[in-house]
């Protein structure tokens, strides 16, 4: 059997956990009561055990003893999440958009999947994505 993981958890760097988490709730997403929600962090659930921590760049720095990813210039994954319809992405994007965030790239249709993206506020790059199963299946 392959290796799977019970639950996956995230940990993102950002400025202010509290503007993150106003953020990532304001869009749509629950905060996760088991874990701490204090000024270093707050998890957010995104997924069925799947979860993304926002944590202080401050006490991020404690966890590793590597530099936190300058996002104005690299990038160094995308979180891609896909949902039912064309309909949420495009109002999760827009959502996140007014919410301060930036679109990531134009909505893209590819037949089996239609893309689109918004940057968080501090620069991490997410794709949301919604599978047409007829195409793939055709």
């Amino acid at each position: 059997m392959a290796l799977t993981s019970t639950f996956t958890s995230l940990n993102l760097p950002v400025k202010n956990v509290a503007q993150s988490k106003a953020f990532f709730t304001g869009i749509g997403f629950a905060l996760n009561p088991q874990f701490p929600d204090n000024e270093n962090s707050a998890a957010i659930v995104i997924g069925d055990n799947l979860q993304v921590m926002l944590i202080a760049d401050s006490f991020f720095t404690t966890l590793t003893e590597r530099d936190i990813v300058d996002t104005s210039k690299y990038a160094q994954f995308t979180i891609a999440l896909a949902f039912e319809s064309r309909a949420k992405v495009d109002e999760i994007v827009k959502t996140a958009v007014s919410l301060g965030g930036k679109l990531h790239a134009e909505p893209e249709d590819h037949g089996v999947m239609y893309h689109w993206g918004f940057v968080d506020l501090d620069g991490h790059l997410w794709a949301i994505n919604c599978m047409n199963a007829d195409a793939a299946q055709g």
